[in-house]
């Protein structure tokens, strides 16, 4: 059941004719959203899901919105917690090109009767920030107190200190960077070819009996690898078989029935199940393209020109054993913004939890996020780490990447 104390408000605007930055656009930009506790002028917070998420935020009941059985991030945002819904005014907009309710490949053209498939825009982390500038305005906000989200959600949240500075006070990118590194473009590519590759994928165009489900499932098995550090996996699986009862989800051959179904396994094939069942293949090429593409200093000399005019304060947070948005990443990013005389605090949490640790670790990333939504980088909980990009001096210990 949802918090009796949430207050949670489910709806779905139409933007109309919205032309997104490759020069393309839909007939009408439908975008699915959800809002959290009243709006009283000066306290509205915007959450930026990450690249599978969703609006659906907070709030426990099965099969909400999102048609997931549990918000993503339920333990940071709601009555009392670091994101206090009794507070702040929270919303949260899945993004164009997603799949739970804003318009993307699997949603009906009106246009042909039929869903847009391959004929759906490319969109980018800049579409998904102006999307939600437009949602803002149909719900008369003008001015965020704060945009807050991780991983590409923390691309999005740069993106709107960039194009938007003067209309948010506070940004928090978490378990972000400024641009994907080469090793996880490379990761991101083999993950998209295992869609592209699957014969059900029919070049887009798969909307029928048949998706291709296999593509999908190596895709989100690949992710999920990513997602995890060295440390996590050895202490949530080691090389445990998966038990008597467990069957595999891929064929195997004679030959390979020989050998054990480890644990590791059974987890990525439980989430891979779990995964198709969800989500759309095409969306998820055409958000991860988006991901890879984007690039803080697109359209600037660099980092620190893109956020010059921003004058709010930041919060970066990063997480010591998370290989795909690393440390030094975010101090870079930090760094950035102390070039151009921007209040920012780079907090370093030491977790081996890798990349999810933000989703994972509510007890370290809600005191500082807590506090600095209330008070800015002066927030009693906020540390700023600081040190060198390249030897992570004054750093929180770093542990060593997947590779």
């Amino acid at each position: 059941m949802t918090d009796p104390g949430l207050t949670v408000e489910r709806d779905t605007v139409s933007l109309g004719a919205v032309e997104f930055e490759c020069g393309r656009s839909v007939p009408s930009l439908e975008v699915a959203y959800e809002t959290y506790g009243e709006f009283t002028g000066d306290n509205a917070v915007l959450v930026c899901h990450a690249l599978t998420g969703s609006q659906h935020v907070a709030g426990t009941e099965r099969g909400g919105t999102a048609g997931q059985a549990r918000a993503w991030w339920d333990d940071i945002v709601g009555p009392g917690k670091a994101i206090d819904t009794t507070e702040y005014y929270v919303v949260c907009a899945n993004i164009p090109g997603s799949c739970y309710g804003t318009t993307g490949p699997s949603t009906t053209d009106p246009t042909t009767g039929e869903p847009y498939g391959s004929s759906f825009p490319p969109v980018t982390v800049t579409d998904w920030t102006e999307s939600q500038r437009l949602l803002l305005d149909e719900l008369g906000v003008p001015h965020l107190h704060a945009a807050v989200g991780g991983s590409v959600g923390g691309m999005n949240v740069l993106e709107w200190a960039k194009c938007h500075p003067d209309h948010v006070d506070r940004i928090a990118p978490i378990a972000t960077a400024a641009r994907v590194d080469p090793q996880c473009l490379a990761l991101d590519a083999i993950a998209r070819r295992a869609i592209t590759t699957d014969p059900n994928w029919q070049g887009g165009d798969y909307y029928g009996d048949t998706h291709p489900d296999d593509g999908l499932a190596i895709a989100r098995q690949l992710g999920h690898v990513m997602y995890l550090s060295k440390q996590s996996m050895e202490r949530k699986f080691g090389r445990r078989g998966a038990g008597r009862d467990a069957t595999r989800s891929f064929p195997t051959g004679r030959a390979g029935r020989f050998f054990p179904y480890r644990d590791v396994e059974s987890y990525l094939d439980y989430q891979a199940e779990s995964f198709i069942d969800r989500f759309d293949a095409n969306a998820y090429l055409h958000l991860s393209r988006a991901m890879d593409n984007y690039d803080l200093a697109a359209g600037f000399d660099g980092d620190a020109d893109a956020l010059a005019a921003f004058d709010g304060e930041a919060l970066v947070m990063s997480f010591t054993a998370d290989w795909q948005f690393t440390v030094g990443q975010a101090e870079q990013l930090a760094e950035s913004m102390r070039s151009v005389d921007t209040s920012v605090a780079h907090h370093v949490v030491d977790s081996d939890h890798g990349h999810d640790a933000f989703l994972v670790e509510p007890e370290a990333v809600g005191p500082p996020l807590a506090d600095f939504l209330a008070d800015g980088i002066a927030g009693g909980a906020v540390t700023d780490t600081g040190g060198d990009a390249d030897t992570g001096e004054r750093f929180a210990p770093v542990h060593s990447d997947l590779f």
